[in-house]
């Protein structure tokens, strides 16, 4: 229990806080430690030197002429004199001379001369004096604890063991030397301590302001909405890096490209995707494209692309795209429908007119007349689908070519179709309600502009011809022409003679041709009017960019 609640508060503690705790204590850690090791390998070197410099001391006054014959002569006076000169031109803290048996012969209290060096620190000196052998030890006697240094005396000659050397440097002055540079150490220690707490600050301050002041908890419930926000969009979305590596698709891009839900993009090179994209251009521009319709993997979509910058760098890309909205799928429901519409009401008013006509004649007692306007009606169009079965075979486009001669008709106008015309070569895979569609606006364009220019009695007319690698179509009319500077802009949505709220249809028909690889050429005639000569390849090439 008390685990849980140790854990839920710590959970509570702001970022900041923690992070200057976290790096607190491991900067307070690390410098202790260090601070400690300095300090124990300073003692351990200073006692050590202390030791080497005694039993060095110790050495020289051993090997020194006057030790070696003050001892064998036994002349107190003078050593005791020797060593107190060379503890203090040494600044030891005693030196002490004894004999073979270890009995002194200098010592800085005089009481003291003539008794055992062992009275001392309980050390006898067997070890110089039976061994030969120099040697350090650390001991308290009558003058404090020191670091003692102990040395045989031999004979020059003769390698004969007379005496022995003891030289004594205080501890206290080490500890005082320890205690100065621990001081300086600790108080080093400190600062680096205290800059280590204003490091952390600083350093979770900027932290946090990298992450807009969040807390943990707050970026990964943000990283969760992110997720469930992105994969719940409708639209696909990729993200690319300045490097044109995918970092971020949802599940709607696999779902628009066709690829499978499973396969991994992220960590894919955009390019082994898409391999025609146009995107890597948005990092070299650093322009936002917004709304562009393309063709992606055999589907019309609207495209958005975005570069993503930090400060004044662009470090990658994102896009969206979705398939074509719902204004031009429904823009061309409704003109579709409207071709079908105003099929269905030009044959049944002009059957109804002839009707009325034929019923009148009848009715004047002019039968002949009657049968002879029967027997035109009959004869046109019996050669008018006589035509559309040689040369048009489709039933789809036929009864599309059809309804406009009707509509023709209706309009006080003639639609001639060229009787050369030949239709048949059609590829299954292009769809026949667009192309119906592309069709019907072209010749709906041609019926329009020619009723205006000349009213009743003027003339459209269409040739087809399915030689070679493309599917042609001609539509000619007699209307006022397309001015050159207008005819590319008459392909954008919205642009139209005829007012506000019309420029769909030849949009439509440019959208069509940019998905199956098609061209469509504008050109004024010389007697009047203009050409709209359509170009369809029998196998399309999509186009692709994203």
């Amino acid at each position: 229990m008390t685990k849980s609640l140790s854990g839920s508060a710590l959970h509570k503690t702001k970022l900041k806080t923690r992070m200057i705790l976290t790096l607190g204590l491991l900067g307070a850690f690390q410098t202790i430690l260090i601070g400690g090791f300095a300090g124990y390998y300073l003692s351990n070197s200073l006692y050590d030197e202390i030791a080497q410099r005694a039993l060095m001391v110790a050495k020289t006054v051993a090997a020194a002429p006057a030790t070696i014959s003050g001892i064998q002569s036994r002349d107190i006076t003078g050593l005791n004199q020797l060593a107190t000169h060379l503890a203090d031109t040494n600044e030891a803290l005693f030196i002490v001379i004894g004999d073979r048996e270890a009995i002194r012969l200098a010592h800085p209290v005089e009481a003291k001369i003539g008794l055992s060096m062992a009275d001392d620190d309980g050390d006898d000196g067997h070890e110089a004096l039976v061994n030969g052998s120099a040697y350090v030890g650390r001991a308290k006697g009558n003058l404090g604890e020191s670091m003692r240094g102990k040395a045989p005396v031999r004979v020059p000659d003769t390698g004969e063991i007379v005496g022995i050397v003891s030289v004594g440097y205080s501890l206290a002055q080490v500890d005082t030397t320890i205690r100065r540079y621990n001081f300086v150490l600790y108080g080093v220690v400190g600062v680096m301590l205290l800059a280590t707490i204003v490091a952390a600050i600083v350093i979770s301050e900027r932290f946090k302001r990298a992450i807009f002041g969040l807390e943990p908890e707050e970026i990964a419930r943000l990283f969760r909405e992110r997720e469930a926000t992105l994969q719940s969009v409708r639209e696909g979305i990729i993200a690319v890096n300045r490097e044109g590596i995918i970092t971020t698709a949802n599940r709607a891009a696999h779902e628009t490209l066709n690829l499978p839900p499973d396969k991994p993009l992220a960590g894919t090179p955009l390019l082994d995707i898409l391999p025609e994209s146009s995107l890597m251009s948005v990092l070299e521009t650093g322009q936002p494209d917004f709304d562009r319709e393309i063709w992606l993997r055999g589907r019309q979509m609207v495209v958005n692309r975005l570069p993503v910058r930090q400060g004044d760098d662009i470090i990658g890309v994102v896009a969206s795209f979705r398939l074509s909205n719902e204004l031009d799928q429904v823009s061309r429901r409704l003109t579709r429908i409207q071709q079908y519409a105003d099929t269905l009401r030009s044959q049944t008013h002009e059957y109804s007119n002839k009707l009325h006509t034929i019923a009148g004649l009848i009715q004047i007692g002019a039968n002949d007349e009657a049968l002879s306007l029967i027997g035109s009606e009959v004869s046109d169009h019996q050669a008018l689908l006589h035509l559309l079965l040689e040369a048009v075979p489709d039933p789809v486009i036929a009864g599309c070519l059809l309804g406009k001669y009707n509509r023709a008709r209706e309009m006080g106008l003639n639609l001639d179709i060229d009787p050369d015309s030949q239709m048949s070569d059609i590829p299954e895979s292009l769809p026949r309600n667009q192309l119906v569609s592309v069709l019907g606006n072209l010749i709906d364009n041609a019926l329009e502009a020619t009723r205006q220019h000349t009213g009743e009695g003027g003339r459209v007319k269409l040739s087809m011809t399915d030689l070679g690698e493309e599917l042609i179509f001609e539509v000619e009319d007699q209307g006022p022409g397309v001015p050159e500077e207008a005819q590319r802009k008459i392909f954008e949505r919205g642009v139209s003679s005829k007012g506000e709220d019309h420029g769909i249809g030849l949009h439509l028909v440019q959208q069509f041709l940019n998905r199956w690889g098609g061209s469509i050429t504008v050109e004024n005639l010389n007697e009047g009017g203009s050409r709209f000569t359509l170009y369809l390849p029998k196998q399309p090439e999509e186009r692709t960019s994203l």
